[in-house]
């Protein structure tokens, strides 16, 4: 970023704070990709609340930013399923971070799902609320039913939609250029997407319009419905769209590929996902029985006795290969998840999950709109 963009960014953010501002400040732990434009909305973050922790999403965090971040003076730790897995292990850690405070936990896939109700009976504080940004973290959260404490979720905001478009053009562009460097390309291939969501579908509009034969999946009827009303052939059975695709490209936000669906992978078969590989794919069995190879930057080779495929970027999402930029769309986005942070700080909602209203999105899109339509 320039000097100018960088002072356009946080007269934004700036912006955003002092119309949402909580009268008291909690303390919080932030979960976050933390890529080259995030230090921005970390410092958001700071000042809105008691910042205890920045915890980067291992596979989206890049080295300059974890520096900047640091050298603000806040402390970066290590993220992992496992940290939050356990509740004991997660009310230890809390402990440590803000011991007899009220914190704010923001999440990006659900991380402290797990652990929520430990949490929230164990701390020695209290946890005041979650903010979740994705749909996979949306769905942890309500499959857990009843909840301990309030969640607002962005994963389906109108907000969130150009984001999702854009990264549904960084995931093709990615796929594509992977392809290309190994002398492949995707025409004359079967493209199969599992999961039409807002991503999903983004994706198969995509390469429909690249002219690339489109077949969708979804474990939703209502989805297949919206596929086949959209003219993309659908599948009722997973291994009936794999068994014909020469790329296969997982948005479900939820587990898309078992062990036992691998085998049924068209051979020379491309894999690539849109977001971790711990989401997305389930690849223990598989590396028991396929021998891997590198055979390109970012390419895997799976082989086994007559059958083959590759799997581009080790499983995890192929758009972070070349920045996964979507603009200052994704401000909308943060602009979102930092007014939903001073809603739970003022207090007034029941455990379960919840969205902004209206009336704050819309305060949240004039302004961007003020800073960024130019």
């Amino acid at each position: 970023m320039e000097a100018a963009e960088h002072a356009r960014l946080n007269a934004y953010f700036g912006r955003i704070a002092s119309h949402f501002a909580p009268a008291e400040r909690p303390a919080s732990l932030l979960i976050t990709h933390l890529l080259p434009e995030r230090p921005a909305f970390v410092r958001s973050v700071a000042e809105m609340t008691e910042l205890r922790a920045v915890l980067p999403k291992p596979k989206s965090a890049h080295a300059d930013a974890v520096r900047v971040v640091e050298s603000g003076g806040y402390v970066c730790d290590k993220l992992s399923r496992e940290l939050f897995a356990d509740p004991e292990r997660a009310v230890r850690y809390i402990e440590a971070k803000a011991a007899g405070l009220r914190v704010l936990l923001l999440d990006v896939g659900g991380y402290f799902a797990p652990s929520l109700r430990g949490l929230c009976e164990r701390f020695s504080g209290s946890i005041i609320g979650v903010v979740e940004d994705t749909e996979n973290g949306h769905r942890r959260y309500a499959d857990l039913g009843e909840l301990p404490c309030p969640v607002v979720s962005v994963a389906r905001s109108p907000l969130k939609e150009p984001e999702d478009f854009l990264v549904g053009q960084s995931v093709v562009f990615s796929t594509e250029a992977l392809m290309r460097s190994r002398g492949d390309i995707l025409h004359g291939r079967t493209a199969l997407v599992i999961g039409f969501g807002k991503l999903g579908s983004s994706i198969a509009r995509l390469l429909h319009a690249k002219g690339i034969r489109v077949t969708v999946y979804d474990i939703d009827p209502v989805r297949r419905t919206q596929a086949l009303s959209q003219g993309f052939a659908v599948v009722r059975a997973l291994e009936a769209g794999l068994e014909d695709a020469g790329l296969v490209l997982c948005a479900s936000g939820a587990l898309s590929l078992r062990g036992e669906a691998f085998g049924r992978l068209r051979n020379g078969a491309y894999v690539a996902t849109v977001t971790s590989s711990e989401d997305e794919l389930e690849l223990a069995g598989v590396n028991d029985v396929y021998e891997r190879a590198h055979v390109g930057e970012h390419i895997t080779r799976y082989l086994t006795t007559g059958h083959y495929f590759y799997l581009l970027n080790s499983g995890n999402a192929v758009n972070f290969l070349h920045g996964a930029s979507v603009g200052p769309f994704i401000f909308l986005v943060q602009a979102e998840i930092l007014a939903a942070a001073a809603a739970l700080a003022r207090g007034g909602l029941n455990p379960g999950m919840h969205e902004l209203g209206s009336a704050d999105r819309a305060v949240i899109a004039a302004t961007w709109l003020d800073y960024f339509n130019r």
